[in-house]
């Protein structure tokens, strides 16, 4: 499976690509500031191809299962909103493909990627019913109207091997499939586990086709493979995941869902010792001590938010609230600036964002505002990557030898 600490320590390793998922463990850096920084950047046009394909990959994956989930549970309201939030992350993956290929390959690509939705609807309406025949009908369709032209549809694009692009969407599918299953068993472990995986598999998808499209099409100038963007791609997944897994993690505990929070919450940490993980990878032992108590109080003041507007307890409300604005967000942005070489206070202001946007979707998931909620859930994860993006540059800029 594709880890993300694994994947920033084979970047500090030097070997980067779809292969950089090994053991190998990470050396310790510090902040080295030179004058290689001008030389180095995490932003190019095949990088910024790379970053936003595998981040709306990464969220198509999020969102399918957050309607999946919310319509095996009967929460019609909540479907329909993440349903909406789908076909939007369709249509933004559209309009990739119509700017490197034209408006004929987008419209096929609309075409196929609608019909892999429609027929994942069916799938999910069949575990519903305990419809076997309309299950298998489901599998099929994938099978032959989505994976087969999707596959020779992208091998023709992008030059890759259609053996290789099939088992990637092969993948995909077996691996949405089972998520649907345990949603539907109520096996709650296996749900954020399965989510986790799928959400990493969506990036190793990104990462093959990105510089295959830059290649063949000549319009994406840069290297969609270089350390500095691998940085940047790998802080986005985590940052992203840890949004959604949260709101995942607030939404089950607001409707009472005990089982299901406590494994969203399970995922939760297992992504924040991801990060932290990946910070000890690039800046040692004691940086990633620092990143997980900061970043793991972060969380419990959100369990402590949650928990008191589920109580409509006012007073512990504010004492959540001041404890994330007064001790989470500047211990945090100072912690960054360090290594980043950003000013302090404007990490600070970046993370009180994160923290009000978050606060914003807890409030409105107890408010039933499914609608709502489901749209500041993505905002929120898309501040996420802007977070994500800025420390990779900064990270890029004040340490040059880790990504050059």
């Amino acid at each position: 499976m594709h880890v993300p600490a694994r994947f920033v320590a084979a970047i500090i390793a030097g070997t980067v690509g779809l292969a950089a998922c090994g053991e190998t463990p990470a050396t310790s850096a510090t902040p080295v500031p030179s004058a290689q920084a001008s030389q180095v950047t995490t932003s190019s046009p095949a990088g910024d191809l790379r970053t936003k394909l595998d981040v709306l990959l990464g969220e198509h994956l999020m969102l399918a299962t957050k309607a999946t989930g919310a319509a095996l549970g009967g929460r019609t309201a909540e479907f329909h909103a993440y349903a909406d939030l789908l076909n939007k992350n369709g249509t933004d993956l559209g309009a990739m493909i119509t700017a490197a290929y034209g408006a004929d390959a987008g419209n096929t690509f609309n075409s196929l990627w609608s019909a892999h939705n429609g027929l994942f609807v069916d799938y999910t309406t069949a575990v519903a019913t305990g419809n076997a025949a309309a299950k298998q009908k489901a599998v099929d369709s994938l099978g032959t109207q989505y994976i087969t032209p999707f596959a020779k549809f992208l091998s023709d694009a992008t030059g890759l091997d259609k053996a290789a692009v099939t088992g990637l969407l092969t993948d995909h599918v077996q691996m949405t499939a089972a998520i649907v299953d345990a949603q539907a068993a109520k096996k709650w472990t296996d749900v954020y586990a399965g989510i986790r995986a799928g959400y990493a598999h969506m990036f190793k998808i990104g990462d093959a086709l990105a510089p295959a499209i830059a290649s063949k099409t000549g319009k994406f100038a840069g290297d969609a493979s270089s350390k500095a963007v691998s940085l940047r791609v790998a802080l986005d997944e985590l940052l992203q995941e840890h949004l959604y897994l949260a709101s995942d993690a607030t939404g089950s505990a607001l409707a009472g869902r005990n089982d299901e929070f406590a494994a969203a919450g399970a995922a939760l940490n297992a992504n924040g010792t991801d990060l932290g993980n990946a910070i000890g990878g690039l800046f040692g032992s004691p940086a990633k001590d620092q990143f997980n108590t900061i970043w793991s109080a972060h969380n419990g003041f959100f369990v402590d938010y949650t928990t008191a507007v589920a109580k409509h307890d006012d007073a512990a409300k504010q004492k959540a609230v001041n404890n994330l604005t007064q001790q989470y967000v500047p211990q945090f942005g100072q912690f960054l600036a360090g290594p980043t070489g950003i000013e302090a206070s404007a990490l600070s202001s970046a993370v009180a964002m994160h923290v009000t946007g978050t606060a914003a979707i807890v409030d409105a998931q107890a408010a039933g505002s499914y609608p709502d909620a489901a749209t500041k859930d993505r905002e929120a994860a898309a501040h996420m990557i802007v977070i994500g993006d800025t420390l990779a540059a900064g990270i890029a800029a004040t340490n040059p030898t880790l990504v050059s």
